[in-house]
């Protein structure tokens, strides 16, 4: 079975760019009938919060996705224990003792040398009396990966044939001095004990890929195929960022923007699938493959949000609006149908729904009012229907000589306030005649 995993870090809310591979990997796994992983990457304590993560839960939930399975690496740091113990007594983590700084002066003067400032892998030759002094210091070691220094090669399903030369790189640090454990480590043993088969992720990951390769096979597990997305982007070009305060999931949702436009926004942009409305979630699934995925960046635009989410909106029937609408106080289906073609997003639907419910200001011209009477006069009797406007209009064009503009806009201003709005034909209905009596002045 297919079984892939989104892996946060619940440091912050999640946004744009980060919801961009939580949704590929759902695509993939409904499109392949297999199970999605959401595992909370929560080793770093100082910065990760519990309110975090049940944050990310709530904005996937609005998206549309739910997981198969929820882990938390805080949870797991046995299994991270046990491989831990299994590189060491294969020789491949080895201790190093050296402070940031003493760290910071050899790759400053590796530069002066011309030498790529790679780390010199000098605590391989450390001995154990080395170490007893340095212990004796009161140092504590940081943990490195021995690298085999090899090109590692493996097939990426949307970059095609990759190569990472792990002989050009430091040996990893896995384990800080403090004890605790960097990223590397716990993903790849959650990768293994997982059964994690397809790993889903933005292309900043591709040079991470053969560590973390090696350090698979070193476990004895099984390497999983790997798919690096391009990378979502701002409209200026910049990369979302959560310590940047990017615009997170959750400012969208309460923006009131269709949790279906954000989900569409976050991953067709950048790919040959056009921007446009799906039915949902599966619609996208069914169509969307890997190889659709530019190799170029993807740049959001807001305004094309703008304009998807209204189409969804346009297009909204009743019976899905009306729980939102009912929550608003607002109901009727005659008033949704005639007011959903002016909406970019629901909660407009409060402001719109002022020109049937009132008040509203008229807004009347003075070379108009003379029109305005006898428009009022000559308004018809009830019953109305949406021939009533036809019928009322052609009556004062005969009348007054006014036609095209100079006939419609004023009663549009006076009956509505504004310059643009839904079909009078329609909104009349709607109104009555005591009301459209009550605005023209």
């Amino acid at each position: 079975m297919t079984v892939v995993r989104w892996a946060p870090s619940p440091t912050g809310r999640i946004h744009l760019g980060n919801a961009r591979p939580a949704l590929l990997n759902w695509f993939f796994a409904r499109r392949t009938g297999g199970r999605y992983v959401l595992r909370m990457d929560d080793t770093d304590l100082a910065r990760s919060t519990r309110e975090f993560a049940d944050g990310i839960e709530v904005d996937l939930a609005w998206l549309g996705v739910t997981p198969d399975l929820l882990v938390r690496q805080s949870e797991r740091t046995a299994l991270y224990d046990a491989a831990r113990d299994k590189l060491i007594a294969a020789g491949r983590l080895y201790p190093a003792y050296e402070t940031e700084d003493e760290l910071d002066r050899k790759r400053a003067r590796a530069r002066l040398l011309g030498k790529p400032p790679t780390y010199d892998r000098a605590a391989l030759s450390l001995t154990a009396e080395d170490k007893a002094k340095y212990e004796a210091e009161g140092r504590k070691p940081h943990w490195r990966f021995k690298l085999d220094g090899r090109p590692v090669q493996f097939q990426d399903l949307i970059k095609g044939q990759q190569t990472v030369n792990t002989a050009s790189m430091s040996d990893p640090v896995l384990i800080r001095a403090d004890g605790s454990y960097l990223y590397t480590l716990p993903s790849v043993v959650d990768d293994i004990d997982l059964g994690i088969t397809h790993v889903i992720r933005g292309e900043d990951h591709v040079s991470n890929t053969g560590t973390q390769i090696e350090i698979i096979e070193a476990l004895g597990g099984t390497v999983p195929t790997f798919a690096h997305h391009n990378l979502l982007t701002d409209a200026a070009g910049q990369g979302f960022s959560k310590r940047l305060g990017s615009q997170s999931i959750s400012d969208f949702r309460n923006e009131g923007y269709e949790p279906l436009a954000v989900a569409i926004m976050a991953t067709l942009t950048g790919t040959s699938l056009p921007i446009e409305p799906y039915e949902n979630l599966d619609a996208i699934a069914e169509k969307l493959e890997l190889s659709m995925i530019s190799h170029g960046a993807a740049r959001f635009d807001p305004a094309e949000l703008d304009s998807l989410n209204a189409r969804l909106l346009h297009t909204m029937s009743y019976e899905e609006a009306l729980p939102r609408l009912s929550s608003m106080g607002l109901e009727g289906e005659a008033i949704w149908l005639l007011l959903r073609e002016n909406l970019v997003r629901f909660p407009d639907i409060a402001e719109w729904s002022k020109l049937v419910t009132g008040p509203i200001e008229p807004v009347v011209a003075d070379e108009d009012r003379e029109f305005l009477d006898v428009a009022k006069a000559m308004l018809p009797a009830e019953p109305w229907d949406e021939t009533t406007w036809s019928t009322w209009t052609n009556a004062l064009k005969g009348a007054t000589g006014r036609k095209g503009k100079p006939l419609f806009m004023p009663l549009r201003m006076a009956l509505t306030g504004r310059h643009d709005g839904p079909e009078l034909k329609s909104l009349l209905v709607l109104l009555g005649r005591k009301a459209c009596l009550d605005r023209l002045p």
